[in-house]
């Protein structure tokens, strides 16, 4: 099995390191292609308007002056050219992709783009808490990572489907086990935009997120992640959102004849 292995916290950054070990404890034919620097919060961006350049750090690692989606790209498309994945991994990414966060996050955007390209792509994120005293940032995801994804692939899922895990802020010991969840969402209002100002005195803006006051529903992420559990949310590239198509198209049935309007 052939694995692409990137990230969005950067190719140097200490998580894709623990995505490396996971993805060569399923195979020996692991690449890493990830962003020279860090792109948190890039979504699914693509660069159209600057060149990308791509970097051999060493055998089978390299860095890419671009975003988590030209990383995927180019990993794809010019250094697997010939060698087609058999699985995308990216992560694992500091901090958790959950709920609407997914949305911001460059993790799961590389993960998409690898579904988007018919590669079974896995991303993968450690909640980070406040930690009093001696804690390893990493531990849950190094020692659950490897076997969730070995049962992943065994299970398989459908095209068009990306799987998002994230693990939850404790232990290994303390895991309470793997939960399958829907995406939550989080109360509207959480970013904090705080105004500073630089040495001459102009404004500049700096953003940052507020306490997590949402009061999460039914099995979603937010709630496993609280509870002590794993999430493993599948995510579904097809936004379209059926139910309303039906109304959608009575209500616009008058435009339907060319050439009439008002």
């Amino acid at each position: 099995m052939r694995i692409l292995v990137t990230n969005d916290d950067g190719v140097h950054a200490p998580g894709i390191e623990i995505l490396e070990a996971i993805a060569r404890e399923l195979s020996d034919d692991v690449w890493i292609v990830g962003p020279a620097e860090e792109q948190s919060g890039a979504g699914h961006s693509l660069t159209l308007a600057d060149p990308v350049r791509i970097r051999q750090l060493s055998d089978r690692r390299y860095a890419v002056r671009g975003t988590p989606t030209d990383s995927v790209m180019l990993g794809i498309g010019i250094v697997l050219k010939d060698l087609r994945p058999d699985l995308v991994l990216s992560g694992v990414n500091r901090g958790a992709n959950l709920a609407e966060d997914v949305t911001y996050s460059g993790t799961v955007s590389a993960a998409m783009e690898g579904t988007l390209a018919g590669i079974p792509s896995i991303a993968l994120s450690q909640t980070f808490w406040h930690q009093e005293g001696e804690f390893e940032p990493f531990a849950c995801a190094r020692a659950w990572g490897a076997s969730v994804v070995r049962a992943l692939l065994k299970s398989g899922w459908p095209k068009g489907v990306l799987i998002n895990v994230n693990f939850p802020p404790i232990g290994p010991s303390e895991v309470r086990g793997v939960r399958v969840t829907e995406q939550g969402f989080h109360d509207y209002g959480r970013l904090i935009i705080e105004e500073r100002q630089d040495m001459r005195g102009t404004p500049y803006y700096w953003f940052g997120l507020g306490p997590d006051a949402t009061q999460p529903g039914h099995e979603t992420d937010l709630k496993a992640i609280r509870e002590g559990y794993i999430s493993v949310t599948p995510l579904h590239l097809d936004l379209t959102h059926y139910p309303t198509i039906a109304g959608l198209r009575d209500a616009l049935a008058d435009f339907a004849a060319p050439g009439k309007a008002g």
